[in-house]
């Protein structure tokens, strides 16, 4: 049997599983999909370990970290400098992208996606938030970054300037957000569970912002889109995102092709889930 696993240092609450089971189910495929927790110190050691696999997906702090230990780079992977997809064939470990796909399909399917042609609010700069900023930067008028510490985002910035030289960009910590927003995108994890209950702005901050979009799928609700709804703004959660990302992983191990209904109906099969998982906890 193949095997197949999502990677990360804490993933106690992870839908990768029950996802991509439900993935190879609908094509009629046979495979093991399991979890693997890797502190960020072990990486390296661990890495022959994820050679044995036929595939991994990648999620957080590892999603930069990875790519030394890779035979080679779609792409995708290095357009955003992160890997959140490995395909190994012949001993040969390939590191993929698969995030922004997702992302956009996910914008799309909210009817926010046109947003990002305007002034855009990205909050943090990780594995996700790279590949927002290389997506936003592609289309939008200015490009505002805030990091707990700024200097993390520089390297971003520079990799942004030097592909189109002429956007407007700005680099703060969230204490120093001002102005209006057509777009806010969150690649942070504030707010998301156990830790429910937190945004990573103020709600003055949202309503400065015309639409949300938060990446964090557990809650379906986070504090931040509770904000944005109560202020009648446009978003969208994480869920289409992960389901989408997740589709196009299988593209690239096996060739399948999902229909958006798919996609749609996994989305809304995994949100239940993990709604019905978490509800005691909430």
């Amino acid at each position: 049997m193949r095997r197949f696993c999502v990677i990360g240092e804490t993933l106690k609450h992870t839908m990768s599983p029950f996802i991509h089971n439900r993935l190879f189910e609908t094509k009629g495929k046979t495979a093991e999909y399991t979890v693997f927790e890797i502190k960020p110190d072990e990486l390296g050691e661990k890495s022959a370990q994820l050679n044995r696999f036929d595939g991994y997906n990648i999620t957080i702090p590892h999603k930069v970290s990875i790519i030394p230990f890779l035979s080679e780079l779609d792409k995708t992977a290095k357009e955003y400098g992160a890997v959140n997809c490995v395909d190994i064939k012949d001993g040969v470990s390939k590191g993929y992208n698969t995030d922004a796909y997702g992302f956009l399909r996910a914008l799309s399917s909210a009817g926010i996606d046109s947003a990002l042609s305007g002034d855009v609010l990205l909050l943090g700069c990780g594995g996700a938030g790279r590949m927002m900023a290389v997506e936003a930067a592609k289309r939008c008028e200015s490009l505002t970054i805030a990091v707990r510490n700024p200097e993390k985002a520089k390297p971003v910035a520079e990799m942004i300037l030097s592909k189109r030289p002429d956007l407007k960009i700005k680099i703060t910590d969230f204490d120093g957000i001002c102005g209006s927003f057509d777009i806010l995108l969150n690649s942070t994890p504030v707010g998301m569970y156990p830790n429910c209950g937190k945004s990573p702005v103020s709600e003055q901050v949202v309503k400065n912002c015309s639409a949300v979009f938060d990446a964090i799928y557990n809650p379906a609700q986070t504090e931040l889109l509770r904000l944005a709804a109560l202020n009648g703004k446009k978003l969208q959660g994480g869920m289409p995102m992960l389901v989408a990302q997740a589709a196009m992983a299988h593209e690239i191990w096996d060739g399948d092709i999902y229909t958006d209904q798919e996609i749609l109906s996994l989305s809304d099969e995994a949100q239940k889930v993990v709604e019905n998982s978490f509800k005691s906890d909430k």
